[in-house]
């Protein structure tokens, strides 16, 4: 009978934050995969729990996931545990749970910590609806072209992101959306200097360019609203021109294209106008 492939949740870093199914379940194993078996061997020490410990990350997954899968195969019981949080988001977790259900192995997530929904809780911005985007691309390009594409996404968006990438990612957040746009950015969760600061994205940078970014960040972003969209004003002066040939007078349908799009008459009024 083949083995069980728990996905248990460890603290993002205060090491209170771990239940005791998790602690269970990690005793009760006969194998512990992590993505850094020092920082995963200080956790299970700290919890006087001795398990063989193997490594399983980004650069070495396809070979790791062979050999797990191979053992799970055989009846053994084995734990997924990442850095910090939940295995499974932004990590090389997701891989191994499609390889073993394609082997028709039990995939059982342990719940617990996560600098997701910890940022996304108390960042003010709760609308009751999230995206979770990860980390953004490294290359500047590539990074754009992602914040391009959710440039019109009208849900929370929640990213994680390095310290020596921060600036550099709210720099673009910032010409690609609105400089105006709200962000809660949070650092260091469940540590003792953790820190929330709220405000707009410019606020952000203006702060982080005086005060250099430290520690691991998570980020929760206002999605997009009525007052962002840009205004499509070919369009409008089109439909200004259409109420125009049916006999609408000027005055009449700039006030009721301005009622619509939430602009000024005069403005509309304008359009076409030499």
């Amino acid at each position: 009978m083949a083995g069980k492939l728990y996905f248990v949740a460890t603290p993002i870093c205060n090491l209170e934050d771990i239940t005791l199914r998790a602690i269970r379940i990690l005793s009760e194993v006969d194998l512990v995969a992590a993505e850094d078996t020092r920082n995963s061997g200080l956790l299970l020490k700290h919890l006087n729990i001795k398990k063989p410990l193997i490594s399983y990350f980004e650069h070495n997954k396809k070979l790791r996931e062979e050999k797990l899968l191979q053992e799970l195969i055989s009846g053994k019981d084995i734990a997924l545990i990442c850095d910090a949080g939940t295995p499974g988001l932004s990590d090389p977790g997701a891989d191994i749970v499609k390889s073993a259900i394609e082997q028709n192995i039990e995939v059982i997530a342990i719940p617990g910590a996560s600098a997701l929904l910890t940022a996304f809780t108390v960042s003010g911005l709760n609308s009751g609806s999230f995206c979770f985007e990860g980390f953004l691309p490294r290359e500047r390009g590539n990074r754009r072209k992602a914040l391009q594409a959710l440039a019109q996404e009208q849900r929370v968006m929640v990213f994680y992101e390095a310290p020596h990438r921060l600036l550099a990612v709210l720099e673009d957040m910032a010409a690609i959306w609105e400089p105006s746009r709200q962000i809660a950015v949070c650092r260091e969760l469940t540590k003792m200097f953790e820190e929330k600061r709220r405000g707009t994205i410019e606020e952000m940078i203006a702060h982080f360019n005086e005060n250099a970014p430290r520690g691991e960040f998570t980020l929760v972003v206002a999605g997009q609203t009525e007052e962002d969209k840009p205004i499509d004003w070919h369009s409008i002066e089109m439909e200004l021109e259409a109420m125009l040939g049916a006999g609408v007078s000027r005055k009449e349908a700039s006030k009721q294209l301005a009622e619509k799009y939430h602009i000024k008459s005069k403005d509309i009024y304008a359009l076409g106008l030499k």
